[in-house]
């Protein structure tokens, strides 16, 4: 899947480059699971969150910040690139109010447990729960 945007209200899941492999494709079952988990968690807190999942380019953390650069300063981005290992919360001057550095790195360590068993979907969904409920109600 290359450069999909799928998006609902004040939510965006994006796929970026991907390996041509089947087995990383996903179910119709899985993207629903996270969209309901992205239409949940900005409606619970008032905050827009993005998922985007695919390849990064070198440095890492340096593209998850453009990626960031397209949402508002309310947003929380969770960049997430499998084949790369790597995974960066990135959040703007009203989102890191609401999220301290402490609550996305507790979020990004129960995300990699996930995705260490192999359960990417599982890994995002909880990440995302776990911002939301640190962030509270808007």
């Amino acid at each position: 899947m290359s450069g999909e945007l799928a998006t609902t209200s004040r939510t965006t899941l994006q796929y970026g480059p991907q390996p041509a492999r089947a087995d990383q494709a996903f179910t119709a079952g899985q993207l629903t699971r996270l969209d309901e988990a992205l239409t949940l968690s900005s409606r619970e807190t008032g905050l827009a969150f993005s998922v985007y999942i695919g390849a990064l380019s070198a440095p890492t953390r340096a593209h998850a910040e453009a990626l960031f650069e397209k949402l508002s300063g309310s947003s929380v981005l969770l960049a997430v690139s499998p084949g790369q290992r790597s995974l960066h919360i990135v959040t703007g001057p009203e989102s890191a109010k609401r999220l301290p550095n402490r609550a996305c790195a507790l979020a990004a360590l129960a995300m990699r447990a996930s995705f260490t068993n192999g359960d990417l979907v599982g890994g995002i969904i909880t990440g995302l729960r776990m911002l939301a409920d640190s962030a509270g109600t808007s």
